[in-house]
């Protein structure tokens, strides 16, 4: 099966601006989440797409989180008529390629670049935000429609409709389907959980969470999923 970039989008953080009518008060958030679609070449750097930028950079973007993926089809499942390509805040929109046959370490080339996955996304509160569906971001989770990051091994310039060729699949096995389930599901699988954090292609992040499980630390991720209010 051949993959391929169906559309790019970049943008900067934008400051969101809502009025509470309850409490008549003005709230404030701040995300890289709205994004333009892209229809010209371009530069895929270390960190992330030449004009793109993130709010938060201790939980987005940088060298393991440097573009991320979220496979088209995906929209059809949430049924939401004002969402669509680039609603989750993807820099690449992908067609054939999902969870279930993308795994950790799989390297690909696109146009001058050469690109890895490195993790699954974690959803944070944003999506639901930007929607106004409360439980979204669980449903993006809790569906295993989650998308995933690459990490950028050769710079380059790239363009959308070229295809994503395989250069490599180091660790087949891990797919993204399966690190999510691993992550959010099966939380007592800690054999598993220990064979996936000595993957040496998956980002640091994702490995200190597993090893802090290991040791019988859970993380929880309800502040992530709904923030803080």
């Amino acid at each position: 099966m051949e993959f391929f970039i169906q559309k790019i989008f970049i943008g900067k953080p934008k400051t969101i601006v809502e009025i509470d009518e309850v409490n008549q008060k003005r709230k404030e958030w701040k995300s890289g989440i709205f994004k333009e679609e892209w229809d010209r070449p371009i530069f895929v750097g270390k960190n992330n797409l030449d004009g793109d930028g993130q709010a938060d950079l201790k939980n987005h973007g940088g060298p393991e989180k440097a573009i991320f993926c979220y496979p088209h089809e995906h929209y059809q499942f949430f049924q939401m008529k004002e969402m669509g390509p680039g609603g989750m805040g993807e820099n690449f929109s992908t067609v054939n390629m999902t969870e279930d046959c993308v795994a950790i370490g799989d390297t690909f080339k696109i146009g001058e670049a050469i690109i890895q996955v490195s993790q699954p996304r974690q959803p944070c509160w944003k999506p639901a935000r930007r929607f106004q569906k409360k439980d979204l971001s669980l449903m993006i989770q809790d569906s295993g429609r989650t998308g995933w990051y690459f990490r950028v091994l050769q710079e380059g310039t790239i363009e959308k409709g070229q295809q994503l060729i395989v250069l490599d699949r180091p660790a087949a096995h891990w797919t993204i389907a399966e690190c999510n389930e691993l992550m959010h599901k099966r939380k007592d699988d800690l054999q598993q959980a220990a064979a996936l954090a000595e993957c040496e292609y998956l980002s640091v992040n994702w490995k200190n969470t597993l090893r802090k499980r290991l040791s019988g630390i859970q993380s929880d991720s309800r502040k992530r999923l709904y923030g803080t209010e």
